[in-house]
């Protein structure tokens, strides 16, 4: 009896143990065709994805190997089909959608945009084992000319409709993107600007979305430069680099560790041109003949400490109308040598009066110095842009800005270069630090750049407002010792 009730129990157990393994089975199925549902993504991956909801073009400037193509095709699948994850923030398309998807060249989007969409290509095993799921592709067309590549696929939404998506590639000319409207459209790399130009158009009449998702290798491109330095009403720039997936980054859903080790990381970076290390790690775009500032980011950045009152402050104005006035505050620890940049402003078209409200928040015995165009009267007489700023209480400096006066002299002159090696030498020797809140003024920094070795002057205030206080540390003083002792008698100009 006892052997009969055993075997019962061993065939119980093995019927249990075999339920386990099918269940697994399907769990796995589940998994493998069904990535979509699967994707887990990066806070910054997140951050773009919520873009959508309130841009009509945006951009991933990302670092190679972070994932940036992974949630372009996470984006296109979710809007194809209409299944939206819990987490989900990005724009909602709850009727079936027309898009299209673009990449380098036909052979660049079959292997990298068409395997991230459908699965790998030429096998018909793995169709479905990419980002759409595989009981909602309905038909696919293949590509004539190019081995194993699709043409476009019929994908089943969740309304009961049918959404369309087309593959497409830069080198099959512009006119291959003219023609009919879309909902969605996907680059997959940085196109030419005539074609991001038809793909904007493409998308109008039904106000759509167009985003792109790219390293920029081209360096500062006429479309990279506008999101860079001109990012307009209904646009939106996103970054991504290396510290968004390394292990120490959690992901959204499920809390899993990024997955880019430091060893990985060290790997993949001797692997790269020194000229490219920047661009391939951090998704920042090489400028022109060379930074200004070609100094790792990582040695300026510091974490934001409340100032000592032993530190000496000061701060740096550039006026502005049309490009911003800009306004510097810097802290000064006298006895390491050490200028931390703390604070900063950036604002255009708008009157002295507002800048001036915006400048006296700060604490009000600060001085700052002031470039020697604030002393210009317009062609009626009217006060200068410094009386102006005095007249609403701004404690400038006495005098306009000149660098410190070389030995044997009186005055400084106002080179350009003499401060701009100055800040680099303190940048390279840690004698230059910058609060990491400071994302102005690390936007400036990455642009500022010379081409055939001149400065470049554009998009650089922060920047000039920075040099001028950095060279006029001579004026600078902690609270309650201030270098000017006379008292300076600010006219009443009557300026509102």
């Amino acid at each position: 009896m006892k052997k009969k009730s055993s075997r019962l129990v061993n065939q119980d157990s093995k019927e249990v143990l075999e339920r386990k393994v099918e269940l697994l089975k399907l769990i796995r199925e589940r998994e493998k065709f069904n990535q979509l549902e699967e994707y887990d993504p990066y806070p910054f991956q997140e951050r773009f994805i919520d873009t959508t909801s309130t841009a009509s073009q945006s951009v991933l400037c990302a670092g190679n190997r972070v994932g940036k193509t992974r949630v372009g095709a996470f984006l296109v699948a979710a809007s194809l089909t209409g299944n939206y994850p819990p987490w989900y923030t990005g724009r909602r398309f709850n009727e079936p959608i027309t898009a299209w998807c673009g990449g380098v060249s036909t052979e660049t989007v079959r292997d990298i945009v068409q395997a991230e969409l459908l699965g790998t290509p030429g096998d018909s095993q793995a169709l479905g084992t990419g980002m759409i799921p595989k009981h909602c592709i309905i038909e696919t067309q293949r590509k004539p000319g190019v081995p194993n590549a699709t043409a476009m696929a019929l994908i089943r939404h969740v309304s009961g409709g049918t959404s369309y998506v087309y593959f497409k590639a830069f080198n099959m000319g512009n006119e291959v993107w003219m023609g009919r409207s879309c909902d969605l459209i996907w680059l997959d790399e940085e196109p030419p600007r005539e074609i991001y130009t038809q793909a904007v158009t493409r998308t109008l009449d039904r106000r759509g979305t167009v985003f792109m998702t790219y390293t920029p290798e081209s360096g500062m491109s006429e479309t990279t430069a506008q999101f860079f330095n001109d990012l307009r009403p209904g646009q939106s720039l996103t970054h991504g680099s290396w510290d968004d997936a390394s292990e120490k980054v959690k992901t959204v859903v499920k809390g899993k560790p990024g997955h880019l080790t430091e060893s990985v990381m060290e790997q993949i970076l001797a692997a790269y041109p020194p000229h490219e290390r920047e661009m391939r790690k951090y998704g920042r775009p090489t400028i022109g003949s060379g930074l200004v500032f070609p100094v790792p980011e990582e040695k300026l950045l510091v974490d934001p400490f409340s100032i000592p009152e032993e530190y000496q402050r000061l701060g740096g104005i550039d006026f502005g109308w049309d490009h911003p006035t800009a306004v510097v505050w810097i802290a000064y620890d006298a006895d390491e040598d050490i200028v931390y940049v703390y604070d900063t402003y950036r604002l255009s078209k708008a009157t002295p009066a507002v800048h001036a409200t915006a400048i006296n928040t700060r604490p009000r015995w600060i001085s700052y110095a002031w470039p020697h165009d604030g002393n210009r009267r317009d062609s009626m007489g009217n006060p200068g842009l410094a009386d102006q700023y005095r007249g609403h209480g701004v404690n400038l400096l006495p005098e306009h800005f000149t660098n410190p006066p070389a030995m044997g002299e009186k005055k400084g002159g106002n080179s350009i270069e003499v401060g701009i090696m100055d800040m680099l030498q303190r940048m390279e020797s840690g004698r230059f630090k910058v609060f990491s809140t400071q994302s102005d003024w690390l936007e400036e920094l990455r642009m500022f750049h010379r081409k055939d070795g001149k400065i470049v002057p554009i998009r650089d205030d922060l920047m000039a407002a920075t040099r001028y206080a950095t060279m006029s540390l001579r004026f600078a003083s902690p609270e309650g010792e201030s270098m000017w002792k006379g008292d300076l008698k600010y006219p009443a100009l009557g300026i509102v």
